[in-house]
């Protein structure tokens, strides 16, 4: 499996504090809620930045700004890496504007921080969904060019034979993209249908829903097991769990570098 080697940190203004966000993705980042909740929040007037109310959300801000939410100091949450087997139907959003179920109703916990989704699953996949507050390890744990290994359970419509096996690896161009997988092997099947395991090492919008599609074979369920080393296991369906240090471990081996993960 290919993997990135991150570049270390540098000492220098990113360690003094120069580096700046907006005030809104600052919030976000430690952790106290969304970026767009937390823009909510600017406006109406409810943040400090050094003692000074904003009201915008784009607000350059410092890492040793001191912010205040109601007056309330805000502090760097703990990082926190949780798992979800998302259930089929929900959708990956913290709302949705058209009244759905969203996967934030099945991990409303108060003890928790504000978490974003580490990538997505769309609404009629299921399986397995990371959510952290470091946004910095999320994005080098799915960056495309890390090449994190995806592994999918994978219900079509017909029995694949070889010639199909062969040419889901071998990939096609879809709408001016390459779509293929990194190995695809057929894990069981009937009479009329088949459950494949397809490994992916790049994140492309409804990948495998497209690259079936392309080649005449539709999904029936879609689930994925593992990111990397880390599996879903018997987490039931709907429900959620912190990562623990293996778990995390895990994830660890799959880059060289993501920052805070052991925390």
């Amino acid at each position: 499996m290919k993997r990135v080697v991150a570049r270390p940190r540098r000492s220098g203004p990113a360690d003094s504090g120069d580096v700046r966000h907006g005030v809104a993705r600052a919030i976000s980042k430690r952790g106290y809620c969304s970026r767009t909740q937390a823009a909510e929040l600017v406006r109406a007037g409810r943040v400090q930045v050094n003692g000074r109310i904003v009201r915008d959300p784009e607000t350059p801000t410092r890492a040793d700004d001191r912010i205040r939410i109601d007056g309330q100091d805000l502090a760097a949450a703990q990082t926190v890496w949780i798992m979800l087997n998302k259930p089929r139907g929900v959708v990956t959003t913290a709302s949705d504007e058209r009244g759905r179920d969203t996967v934030y109703a099945l991990i409303d916990d108060p003890a928790l921080p504000w978490l974003a989704p580490v990538g997505r699953l769309d609404k009629a996949s299921e399986g397995l969904l990371l959510f952290t507050n470091d946004s910095t390890a999320a994005a080098a744990l799915i960056a495309p060019e890390s090449h994190v290994d995806k592994t999918y359970h994978v219900q079509v419509d017909r029995v694949p034979d070889a010639a199909l096996l062969a040419a889901l690896t071998r990939g096609v161009d879809v709408d001016g993209g390459r779509l293929a997988a990194k190995s695809v092997q057929v894990l069981r099947h009937g009479e009329k249908n088949a459950w494949l395991e397809i490994v992916l090492d790049e994140g492309r919008n409804r990948q495998i829903r497209r690259l079936l599609d392309a080649h005449e074979t539709a999904v029936l369920r879609l689930v994925r097991v593992a990111i990397g080393g880390l599996a879903l296991g018997e987490l039931a369906k709907g429900r959620w769990r912190r990562l623990d240090t293996r778990d995390l471990a895990r994830l660890r081996g799959e880059i060289t570098y993501v920052r805070n993960l052991s925390e």
